[in-house]
């Protein structure tokens, strides 16, 4: 029944991620939200932030940020880390995407997405077939629509633990 909103991958965080390996095994392209996966909710850029994105650039991936949040806050963003961005992408629909992957040359076999939400981010690139890591939220959001997803996760992500441990080799 939750299949569709369960990650290919769930790490507590995405700065302990081994990208060398995924880059090893193929995958070109790293497609990733930034509130709560890289920084906190509205922060700006972090030195983590910065080094992460040098370091997958270093091993070989093309990057581009996707995020449901407006252009005033992906552009100054997306300019510190010095990567390609879609605002307003309406995560979970698949456009925003497919739009990533045509701007990093990818397509969904050779494509990861990074995000903390299941039911945006998670179901979103499962919907266009693409392997994705569901990572912690670095801080639990104040505002009521991801308090109120956050409780949904709640009831779902024991089942996608469950599953994942009598299926490891399912993803």
């Amino acid at each position: 029944m939750f299949l569709k909103f369960y990650p290919t991958i769930y790490a507590k965080s995405a700065y302990i991620v081994d990208f060398q390996k995924y880059y090893n095994e193929g995958y070109r392209a790293l497609i990733l939200d930034v509130d709560n996966t890289l920084v906190e909710h509205g922060a700006p850029p972090n030195e983590q932030a910065v080094a992460f994105f040098d370091k997958v650039r270093k091993i070989g991936f093309k990057t581009c940020i996707i995020s449901n949040n407006h252009e005033p806050r992906v552009l100054p963003f997306a300019k510190a880390v010095d990567s390609p961005y879609i605002y307003d992408a309406g995560k979970p629909k698949r456009k925003g995407y497919l739009k990533a992957m045509k701007i990093c040359g990818s397509t969904n076999k050779n494509s990861i997405f990074m995000g903390d939400q299941l039911f945006t981010d998670i179901w979103g690139a499962n919907r266009v077939g693409m392997r994705s890591i569901l990572v912690k939220p670095i801080k639990y959001d104040t505002e009521i629509q991801i308090r109120l997803k956050r409780l949904g996760e709640k009831i779902v992500l024991p089942f996608y633990l469950r599953y994942r441990r009598r299926h490891p080799t399912d993803f």
